[in-house]
C-alpha cells in the first residue's frame, strides 16, 4: 500500500484528491487545520487522524524537507495531543 493511503476509521481508503491540502497544512505548520482535512476524508477520530498526520509529516520531511516553514525542532513545540 502506497505511503499515505492508509485504511481509514471505517476501513476506507483516505481520498487521494485530499493529499494537497493536507502536505500545504503540514508544510505550512498549520496542525489543526490539516488534521481537519484528514479526519474528513477518512471520517474518524482525532486520534487516528494525529497519526496519519505525523505519518504523512515525517514522509515530507524525508521526501520534501525545503518545503518546510519550520525546523523539525520547533514544528510541535506548543502543541499537546
Amino acid at each position: 500500500m502506497p505511503h499515505g493511503t492508509g485504511a481509514g476509521c471505517s476501513g476506507t481508503i483516505v481520498r487521494v484528491e485530499a493529499w494537497p491540502e493536507v502536505d500545504e497544512h503540514i508544510v505550512q505548520h498549520r496542525i489543526i487545520p490539516g488534521l481537519q482535512v484528514i479526519r474528513s476524508a477518512r471520517g474518524c477520530g482525532i486520534p487516528p487522524a494525529l497519526e496519519e498526520f505525523a505519518e504523512r509529516y515525517r514522509w515530507l520531511r524525508e521526501n520534501q524537507p525545503d518545503d518546510f516553514t519550520v525546523s523539525h525542532e520547533s514544528y510541535w513545540t506548543g502543541f499537546y495531543s
